[in-house]
């Protein structure tokens, strides 16, 4: 697509403003459906480039920006969602802020590199119910260990006679998010199945000691199925295991990895890792070789990381499952 314009949007929760960057025009809509079609028009007619070659543009804002993006896809219109982290370190020091200069410095953002930026595409109906299922999951998960925590302290050091109210509504709770929490994975199984694609990634994924069921999918949501990033080594800059280099001058550090990272999945892999050194010979072999020889331990654990990850983007990409080649030597 050849990008002769942009559009800049900045999303609320009611409402949203929106400025053509070329014609300097603003408006601010409803975060409707029928705002949505008023933009539509406005843009149209306030724009003096044709709309096929205009991009519009919004930051990530999770529910607010959810169904815009919905729209324009239906429409066939061209669309990126950005981070706002990357808007805001890009346009240098800012002096006051609005949610109409913020619409500006997001046009101006697109259409300064116009020429390198890709339409966003859409997540098909599976994944995105995926991704919201492991999101309640997740709050519910952390809600339970809460419940779970304060419980256990509780019923250490209060009376139980006396506080039993107290005691038995944290229980019951607990039950409930239990039961809720296996609920929603059970649904997760429900979609994975019923879907050809995405039942043959997940058995490929899960064929590779020490990938479990959580981490398979959120690689399968996080990756859109394996579409959005090329090679593994992208996605491990993506999750935060690609290590770089930390020097100035004649000043050189150990190289590390950077805290850009997307938190959960990083966290994921480090728990597999660990659990591969576990219970794969392999790995654990390889562990045990490096710190030998007077590397660190923790340097080890993130090369693990990236060996899982090249090994699930392989059998993706080969269509084979993983084969332990260990337990085949002599």
């Amino acid at each position: 697509m050849k990008i002769n314009n942009t559009i800049g949007i900045d999303m609320s929760k009611s409402k949203f403003d929106a400025y053509i960057y070329l014609n300097q025009a603003i408006g601010t809509f409803e975060n409707t459906r029928s705002g949505y079609s008023e933009l539509l028009r406005w843009a149209i007619k306030d724009n003096t480039i044709d709309i096929n070659e205009t991009l519009f543009v919004l930051e990530h804002t999770g529910l607010y920006s959810e169904n815009i993006s919905v729209y324009l896809a239906e429409k066939g219109i061209s669309f990126l969602i950005v981070p706002g982290l990357a808007v805001k370190k890009s346009l240098g020091i800012a002096r006051g802020k609005s949610d109409k200069i913020d619409a500006r410095k997001i046009a101006k953002y697109a259409y300064q590199r116009r020429d390198e930026l890709m339409p966003t595409q859409l997540s098909g109906k599976t994944i995105t119910s995926l991704k919201k299922l492991l999101s309640l999951r997740d709050r519910m998960v952390v809600q339970r260990g809460g419940y779970k925590s304060s419980f256990k302290e509780q019923s250490l050091f209060l009376d139980k006679n006396e506080f039993k109210a107290v005691l038995q509504a944290q229980e019951k709770m607990i039950i409930f998010l239990s039961k809720q929490i296996d609920h929603l994975e059970k649904q997760m199984d429900e979609l994975i199945k019923n879907d050809v694609q995405l039942k043959e990634l997940f058995s490929l994924i899960t064929s590779i000691k020490g990938i479990g069921t959580q981490t398979a999918l959120y690689m399968i949501v996080y990756t859109d199925g394996f579409t959005k990033f090329k090679t593994w080594r992208k996605f491990a800059s993506y999750c935060g295991t690609a290590p770089f280099p930390n020097e100035s001058g004649t000043v050189i550090k150990r190289t590390k990895v950077s805290h850009f990272a997307n938190k959960k999945i990083k966290c994921l892999l480090d728990l597999c890792s660990k659990s591969a050194i576990q219970h794969n010979r392999e790995m654990r072999a390889y562990y045990k070789r490096r710190v030998e020889i007077g590397k660190d331990k923790r340097s080890t654990i993130n090369v693990v990381r990236n060996k899982l990850l090249a090994r699930m983007f392989a059998v993706v990409d080969r269509k084979t499952p993983y084969v332990e080649l260990m337990k085949y030597a002599a």
